[in-house]
């Protein structure tokens, strides 16, 4: 019995995994087969800034090949970690990449939707198989394959960190590792004070500072460079007002109001979306949801970040995973579905051929164009009050698995 069921799940996993690979394969395939200067190039940078560490070259002061011409723009403990994929060909580190893309996707997949999957043992991996697929086409995702991007590989440290009943290692490291490499991560130390984890926020913090000295210690010219001069230019991320950037900021720029309205709104947007955000977050943690805690607390880091590009909302799959709970309301897996849907479409750049071609209102034209980041802020709201105000009256239940993440049960 015991060798059957050995072979059943083995079965099962190849299945799942074939699943998923069909799927994705057309995506992997076009963007690793497109123009050569058009490949990755965001991995390009990683890869460009672990070869100027090889040769000792000034981290901050190199561009990649033209067309491109993009500098490095993460912190030195960044581009340490990046020297090994400058130890092999460039071939072989795209494949590596995106191999360790679609690892993380699926380790975000198996967390955020644990509810559903505890419901549906031993056929949860078939459905992890499909999520992933799913999810790798919404355009935040397909994004990652498409630059070679890190983000997904930041939201699952995040997620490892935050949302098991134990870890191996002192709760909060991983997020502290992960804000070294990038500095948005770092909301999730102010999501550990408000649910009064004080030892996991400090964890954190420590966990951060300690890779951000070893790397002065390593690369004092590049980390003092960084942190005094690279980290205050914004305009090394690209431009600010694009289409892609759909932070809060992003979108106020797209209205060309002078610099200090500007400023003085973003700011005061910012104060906003942080108060209720976290209110949201903690009242979530509250009711033993960490998986909705953790979503809310990535929507935050998108819209207050003074730039967020599009494949920043990786935390899509967390927000998706929070709205279908364990799968039983019908109403919230249509409402997955329709969230879905809208991140697959390139809604934002319909607002672009509106304005183009003068289609409708101009504002209606920069509304469309802002949708994404529009439509974090309707997703915050929505995880806010989805157990306050019911999408649909079967309640999710408890979640009885003693080794998922700690999701608890909400009355929605």
């Amino acid at each position: 019995m015991g060798e059957r069921r050995t072979i059943r799940g083995a079965v099962i996993v190849t299945v799942a995994f074939a699943i998923a690979a069909v799927a994705v394969a057309p995506l992997v395939l076009h963007w690793l087969t497109n123009q050569p200067d058009q490949r990755l190039v965001d991995l390009d940078v990683y890869r460009s800034g672990g070869q100027a560490v090889l040769r000792g070259a000034p981290v901050y002061d190199f561009l990649t090949q033209p067309p491109q011409l993009l500098p490095f723009t993460y912190p030195t403990f960044a581009v340490l970690l990046a020297v090994p994929l400058a130890l092999v060909p460039w071939t072989v580190a795209q494949w590596l990449w995106t191999a360790l893309i679609f690892v993380a996707m699926t380790l975000v997949v198996r967390y955020s939707f644990a509810r559903l999957l505890g419901r549906i043992r031993p056929w949860a991996p078939i459905m992890v198989g499909v999520l992933v697929a799913l999810c790798a086409y919404a355009m935040p995702l397909r994004d990652q394959v498409r630059f070679g991007q890190v983000d997904i590989m930041l939201v699952a440290m995040c997620v490892a960190d935050v949302a098991p009943a134990r870890t191996r290692w002192p709760r909060g490291v991983l997020v502290g590792l992960a804000t070294a490499i990038k500095l948005v991560p770092g909301v999730f130390v102010l999501y550990f004070l408000i649910t009064g984890r004080r030892r996991e926020a400090i964890h954190a913090a420590v966990a951060a500072v300690a890779a951000t000295l070893l790397t002065f210690l390593v690369l004092p010219a590049d980390s003092a460079d960084y942190w005094f001069r690279a980290l205050f230019d914004s305009d090394r991320l690209g431009s600010n007002n694009g289409t892609t950037n759909q932070s809060i900021r992003g979108m106020l720029l797209r209205l060309y109001w002078p610099d200090a309205v500007t400023s003085l709104i973003w700011l005061v947007c910012v104060a906003i979306v942080a108060y209720i955000g976290f209110h949201a977050a903690r009242a979530a943690w509250r009711d033993g949801d960490e998986i909705r805690g953790i979503a809310i607390t990535g929507l935050i880091a998108v819209l207050v970040s003074p730039v967020s590009w599009i494949h920043h909302l990786a935390w899509l799959v967390m927000v998706l995973g929070a709205i279908v709970g364990d799968g039983r309301g019908l109403r919230r897996i249509a409402l997955a579905a329709g969230v879905w849907l809208f991140y697959v479409l390139e809604v934002p750049w319909w607002g672009i051929t509106m304005l183009a071609h003068h289609i409708g209102p101009r504002f209606a034209g920069r509304i469309v164009q802002d949708a994404y980041g529009l439509g974090a802020v309707v997703l915050l709201v929505v995880l806010w009050r989805i157990r306050r105000y019911p999408i649909d009256s079967q309640s999710d239940g408890p979640d009885t698995s003693r080794n998922e993440p700690r999701v608890g049960t909400l009355n929605s």
